[in-house]
């Protein structure tokens, strides 16, 4: 069981959502042992190999034109698993707010009123834990119908185009 730095209750975890404590304007830095807390590192980050594809590209750059912010904890399973429904590139595109590496991640998580992770946050409205790439398009009124399953990238031919020699 999590529990948070700064007293003995326990960090819960919610569907799709990692909670955190806010005491004093500060998130609890808190992981579980062995993981990305310990500096093992995230079980999910080895499988941002798959290169984003245009659908998730075009879905980032979008979140981040809406203005669109996500805050996130690098020791969450939940945050990682977000990121890693973006593919590695569009993932680096995404308007991420670090809740939990530094003082000044922490202190504007909290400024948000950031309780959970990961949260997005569009003016004032927010969703919190995880979300579907269709959900967040949904939710930001993204304008191109997208098929985010599709495993193509920018690089591959287009259907019924030839594969090559």
């Amino acid at each position: 069981m999590l529990r948070s730095a700064r007293s003995s209750l326990p960090l819960v975890l919610a569907s799709g959502a990692c909670l955190g404590l806010l005491a004093m304007g500060d998130i609890a830095l808190a992981g579980p042992s062995g993981g990305a807390a310990a500096g093992g590192g995230s079980p999910l980050q080895g499988e941002l190999a798959a290169p984003s594809s245009t659908a998730q590209l075009a879905l980032a750059d979008h979140l981040r034109t809406r203005g669109v912010v996500f805050y996130g904890a690098y020791w969450c399973p939940h945050c990682n698993h977000q990121k890693l429904l973006f593919g590695p590139q569009a993932a680096d595109r995404l308007p991420y707010v670090e809740c939990a590496r530094d003082e000044a991640g922490a202190k504007a998580c909290s400024a948000a009123g950031v309780e959970a992770f990961p949260t997005w946050v569009m003016g004032k409205d927010r969703r919190v834990g995880l979300q579907t790439l269709e959900e967040l398009a949904i939710w930001t009124l993204y304008p191109k119908p997208a098929d985010f399953t599709k495993p193509t990238t920018p690089s591959e031919p287009q259907a019924g185009a030839p594969k090559g020699p």
